[in-house]
C-alpha cells in the first residue's frame, strides 16, 4: 500500500529533533522499502485518557504486527542477569515491557473491531550482543527470549528478514492495511463524507505530530485533501497532549461549524478518547467578534464590522486560532486575528489547486461537464436524470432569484423532497435531503455525489473554486453565455464537452 504524500503542503515545516537510528533499527527500515513491511517509530497509541508510546512497531499486512524492543545489553552485563517482564508500560534497564504494549494494542482493537485486531509478534533488538555470545548466556535469560525471538548485533537483513517470515503464515483474512492503521492511530486517520476512515500522508503526520511551528502559519491544500480534518486532529493531539488548554477553529457560516462539530464529535467517538471538549471551539468570524465585544462590555454585532477599538484592545481567547477557509474572509477580519494572536499561534487554511502533484483524497475519477445552453431547461433536465440514482446526493448551486424558480418548478416536476439551504441557520434545524438548493455563500464543509452549477459569471473566483470541488462524482457547469469564469474553468479542469 502506497501511502502518498501532498507535494508542498504547507508553506513552511519545523524539523522535529529525534534520536538517530541504531544499526539494526536501519537495518528494518532498509528491508521495509524493499518489501511490504512498513516501519514506525515512537508512535503515540491514544485510549481513553492516556497516551501510550510504542518505541518501534513493524506491519506486515500479510501477517500482522511485530514490537521491537532496543536493548544496550553487551555480553559482559548478561552473564549473571535474571531478567524480568516489566508490570507496567515502561520499561526499565533490566526489563522487557512487550506484554503491557500488547495488552494496549488489543484492548484498542477490541473496542473499535470486536476482536483481537491481528496477531502480535515480539522481538528484541539486541544492539550489543552477536548470535554467538547469546549461546553462552543463562538458560533463564534464554527461556524469556529465545534466540529465534531476537535481532543480534551482527545479524544480516536477509537473516532478519527469514526471522520476521518465520513468525506465521501469510494470510489473507487479516484485517486491511488501512483498518489496522486507522484503529491504531486515530490521530492519523483523515474521515470522509461516508464516515470511513483513512490513513494521513507522511505530510499530513508531520503538521499533525508538529510541535515546533511559527507564530503564523500557512497551511495550504488541494480541495478535499483533508485540511478540515486536520485541523480537528492537530486541536485533538494538541489538548490531549496538554500542550494547548484551548484552541478555536474558525468557519465562515453557522452550518459549516456545525457540520465541523459533529465531525469532531465522529472522531472522538471512533478513537474511544476522553478529554475536555470544551478546549475545542468552532466559531464563526462573527461569534469572535461578539466575544470581544461582550468582553469589552459592548453590545453584540449583526455584521462583520471590526473598529479601532476592537484593533487597540488585547484578546488572549485562545493558545491557537486556525482559520480555515482564510481566502473566503475579508482582509480586516485576517487583520485582526494577527492583532488578537500576536502572543500566541495563529494558522491560516489555503485552497491551492495550482499544484497538479498534489493528491486528492476524497475522490480520483469524476466526470467535469461543461453545457452551453440555458441553465434552468438543462438543470431540471439533469435533476431528473439524477435523482434516479439511490441514496445519491445531488447540490444545485446558484443565485437567489435562480434557486426560487427551480425550486418552484422542481416541486411540480418532481416527488422528492426538495431542501434550500440556508448557511445562517443551524444545522439542527435544517433537513438534508438527497436533493439540495443553495447560493455560493452557503457550500461550507458541503460533500455530495454530484453537483449542478450556476450563474457562475456572477460568482467569485474563490467560491466557484470551493464549490466545484465538494461532489465526488460529477461536476456541471450550465452557462447561457461565455465570461472569464467559464473560460478559466474550462481551461482548468475540463475533460468532455457536451453541447
Amino acid at each position: 500500500m502506497n501511502l502518498s504524500s501532498i507535494t508542498s503542503f504547507f508553506k513552511k515545516k519545523k524539523k522535529k529533533l529525534t534520536v538517530p537510528d541504531t544499526i539494526l533499527i536501519k537495518k528494518l527500515k532498509s528491508l521495509s522499502s524493499q518489501s511490504n513491511l512498513l516501519v514506525y517509530k515512537d508512535m503515540n497509541i491514544y485510549h481513553h485518557t492516556n497516551v501510550y508510546t510504542i518505541p518501534l512497531m513493524v506491519i506486515d499486512e500479510l501477517r500482522g504486527i511485530y514490537l521491537f524492543e532496543t536493548k544496550e545489553w553487551t555480553f559482559d552485563e548478561l552473564k549473571n542477569a535474571d531478567i524480568q517482564k516489566a508490570e507496567h508500560q515502561d520499561s526499565s534497564e533490566n526489563t522487557l515491557a512487550f506484554e503491557n504494549r500488547q495488552n494496549i494494542i488489543r484492548k484498542k482493537f477490541n473496542e473499535l473491531t470486536h476482536d483481537d485486531g491481528v496477531p502480535i509478534f515480539n522481538y528484541l533488538l539486541m544492539e550489543n550482543l552477536s548470535a554467538d555470545e547469546y549461546e553462552h548466556l543463562n538458560d533463564s535469560f534464554k527461556e524469556l527470549l529465545p534466540k529465534e525471538k531476537i535481532i543480534f548485533s551482527d545479524a544480516q537483513d536477509a537473516d532478519i528478514f527469514k526471522k520476521l517470515q518465520d513468525a506465521s503464515k501469510e494470510s489473507d483474512n487479516l484485517l486491511p492495511l488501512e483498518k489496522i492503521l486507522t484503529t491504531l492511530f486515530i490521530q492519523h486517520a483523515i474521515i470522509d463524507q461516508g464516515s470511513k476512515f483513512h490513513p494521513a500522508s507522511q505530510i499530513q503526520i508531520d503538521f499533525i505530530d508538529n510541535e515546533e511551528f511559527p507564530p503564523i502559519y500557512t497551511l495550504r491544500g488541494v480541495s478535499a485533501s483533508g485540511k478540515s480534518n486536520l485541523l480537528l486532529l492537530k486541536s485533538i493531539v494538541e489538548v490531549f497532549s496538554g500542550n494547548s488548554k484551548k484552541i478555536i477553529i474558525i468557519k465562515p457560516t453557522l452550518l459549516a461549524c456545525d457540520i465541523l462539530k459533529k465531525k469532531l464529535l465522529d472522531i472522538v467517538e471512533h478513537a474511544i478518547i476522553e478529554f475536555d471538549l470544551t478546549a475545542i471551539e468552532i466559531l464563526t468570524p462573527l461569534e469572535l467578534l461578539n466575544k470581544h465585544q461582550l468582553k469589552l462590555g459592548r453590545e453584540s454585532l449583526t455584521t462583520l464590522h471590526i473598529d479601532d477599538k476592537l484593533m487597540k484592545k488585547s484578546f488572549p481567547i485562545a493558545d491557537i486560532i486556525m482559520c480555515d477557509d482564510a481566502l473566503l474572509y475579508p482582509l480586516e477580519f485576517t487583520e485582526y486575528l494577527k492583532h488578537i494572536q500576536k502572543k500566541s499561534h495563529l494558522i491560516f487554511v489555503h485552497l491551492d489547486n495550482d499544484d497538479t502533484q498534489q493528491i486528492n483524497y476524497r475522490f480520483q475519477e469524476r466526470k467535469i461537464n461543461f453545457y452551453k445552453t440555458n441553465p434552468h431547461a438543462k438543470a431540471m433536465h439533469l435533476i431528473a436524470s439524477l435523482i434516479q440514482r439511490s441514496d445519491e446526493k445531488i447540490l444545485v448551486v446558484s443565485n437567489s432569484l435562480s434557486r426560487e424558480k427551480l425550486k418552484d418548478d422542481l416541486d411540480s416536476f418532481i416527488e422528492n423532497d426538495i431542501n434550500t439551504l440556508d448557511s445562517s441557520i443551524h444545522l439542527i434545524n435544517q433537513k438534508f435531503t438527497n436533493l439540495l438548493l443553495c447560493n455560493y455563500l452557503d457550500t461550507n464543509e458541503l460533500q455530495v455525489d454530484h453537483i449542478i452549477l450556476m450563474d457562475l459569471c456572477f460568482s467569485s473566483e474563490n467560491e466557484i473554486e470551493y464549490a466545484f470541488h465538494l461532489s465526488t462524482k460529477s461536476v456541471n457547469i450550465l452557462y447561457e453565455e461565455d465570461c472569464i469564469e467559464i473560460k478559466n474553468l474550462r481551461i482548468k479542469y475540463e475533460q468532455s464537452t457536451q453541447e
